[in-house]
């Protein structure tokens, strides 16, 4: 794990102007996680969509230098979860922003699963299995099947704009206000 000198995401350099733009789109944070015991990968993402079908699909861009990107091409299989704004130290450390001693996956409690240790916190979750991936500029553009899901009430989600954690309220106030 890499902790990096200068935010990735800020793009203040007037010559990265895709970055600027990327970071002001903003995302929702989610992380996502796989393997097993010895295997154990993790990365925070926020690059995300969800396609609607007969089966659900989840998109993804990842880092495809990431030990996650590595052990899920391996096996196929991951979690995502949806943050909350309680899981900030969470998302930094998958980010590798943040130190972890002992390890990423002792920042909170995981659960072992059939598709990759399940953040025992983490209200709405996914269960996937990998279909598809594709090179996209410096991403590995990886579409999913969700095969179990989860939903629960997200009353404080984790957003990521601008190169900083913010609450929804922050970025989209409740109608009427």
């Amino acid at each position: 794990m890499t902790i990096h000198a200068e935010h990735p995401f800020t793009g203040d350099a007037p010559s990265d102007e895709v970055r600027r733009l990327r970071a002001r789109l903003g995302g929702v944070v989610t992380l996502w996680t796989t393997g097993g015991d010895d295997t154990r990968a993790g990365l925070t993402v926020s690059s995300v969509m969800v396609a609607r079908g007969d089966e659900g699909r989840v998109l993804a861009l990842v880092d495809p230098l990431s030990d996650f990107a590595e052990e899920f091409l391996r096996n196929r299989r991951a979690v995502v979860h949806l943050l909350r704004w309680s899981h900030r130290e969470v998302a930094e450390v998958f980010a590798g922003l943040a130190p972890a001693p002992g390890g990423p996956f002792r920042v909170e409690a995981f659960e072992e699963g059939p598709h990759g240790p399940r953040l025992l916190s983490a209200g709405t979750w996914a269960a996937v299995e990998l279909e598809d991936t594709a090179e996209v500029g410096w991403s590995t553009l990886v579409t999913t099947r969700i095969v179990e899901l989860h939903v629960d009430d997200e009353t404080d989600p984790l957003v990521h704009r601008r190169g900083r954690y913010r609450r929804a309220a922050e970025v989209d106030p409740p109608l009427g206000e």
